[in-house]
């Protein structure tokens, strides 16, 4: 009498199978990176370091606006660091949350956490030390940038929890995002008088609706696993006409900012291309082909951000 053979327990130290027993791990790479020089490179692989370039224009922009030119080099360095700091912040801890989630996803079971590159410990060690950067850099800049500080970590880290409960979570990236160039404008004019809603708002409108087009790519694993997205839960044919909605709503507040910011023509002209490659991204993402994702959502939303910060900086710095 033949007996099924008895299945190997998990590998030791992988977080107990990230406490899944139905967890197909992918194979311990042959060689976990040694050195922190090594660990800090898998890191910024893992929070997708060079995607600092969405949200961080937008700061920049509304940091030149409330200067009205180029604030002091003390300034700029600190709001710089503090975009970048609270980015890797919310990242890593948002890979640390979701690891077995994705462990379970094909698209990205091969990350650092899962596939057993980085230690979780090591994961939190960051995110503390990011964290503490954060509010390290809100303290060198004034003292209502500080007060503010705590707020802003419970809603970038927040984030991470809200997949789990509600599908407004691509609105709750937008504002994480929005909250760049209201933090921006605090720290160069130390007081909220004048903040720039409009300016939040577009980013917000914009970040919901390039990540309800990136949530396509996981539709069936969110609804396999229960998490809550537009996608996963209206389609993704409806959920494309929402994103197409976000983004209108976007162009609106941008246009608004650059209307009452009273910028001249170099603001509008870049606008007016921004605005060109927002509608472009989703004639290229259809509900029957989602091959160029990708695509569409790094390289037409680096380059919508870049090139708006490009048109801020004309009026203020050029123009004057």
């Amino acid at each position: 009498m033949n007996e099924s053979p008895i299945p190997p327990p998990p590998p030791a130290g992988r977080e107990e199978a990230l406490r899944h027993p139905s967890i197909v791990l992918p194979p311990r790479p042959v060689e976990a990176p040694r050195g922190m020089a090594a660990k800090l490179a898998v890191v910024l692989e893992m929070i997708k370091f060079r995607h600092s370039v969405f949200a961080l224009p937008f700061a920049l922009s509304a940091m030149l606006v409330a200067a009205r030119g180029w604030p002091s080099l003390w300034v700029t360095f600190w709001i710089v660091a503090a975009c970048v700091a609270a980015r890797s912040m919310a990242m890593a801890y948002n890979r640390v949350v979701d690891r077995a989630f994705d462990a379970r996803n094909p698209r990205t079971r091969d990350r650092a956490l899962p596939a057993g590159l980085l230690t979780v410990r090591f994961a939190w060690g960051f995110v503390i030390l990011s964290g503490a950067a954060f509010l390290f850099c809100a303290a060198m800049l004034n003292g209502l940038c500080l007060l503010c500080a705590p707020a802003v970590v419970a809603i970038l880290l927040g984030y991470s929890h809200c997949k789990r409960f509600t599908r407004a979570t691509h609105y709750v990236l937008g504002l994480a995002l929005g909250l760049a160039p209201l933090g921006a404008w605090v720290a160069v004019r130390g007081t909220l008088a004048g903040l720039p809603v409009s300016l939040g708002l577009g980013v917000l409108f914009w970040t919901a609706g390039f990540d309800i087009l990136y949530a396509t790519l996981d539709a069936e694993v969110d609804r396999r696993e229960g998490l809550f997205a537009l996608p996963s839960g209206l389609g993704i044919a409806r959920a494309l006409w929402i994103a197409r909605g976000t983004h209108a709503l976007a162009a609106v507040c941008f246009a608004g900012f650059l209307w009452t910011s009273d910028l001249g023509g170099g603001a509008w002209g870049a606008g007016a291309i921004c605005l060109t490659l927002l509608t472009a991204q989703h004639f290229l993402v259809r509900a029957h082909d989602l091959s160029r994702v990708g695509p569409a959502f790094f390289t037409f939303n680096a380059v919508i951000s870049l090139l708006f910060l490009a048109g801020c900086a004309v009026e203020t710095l050029v123009r004057g």
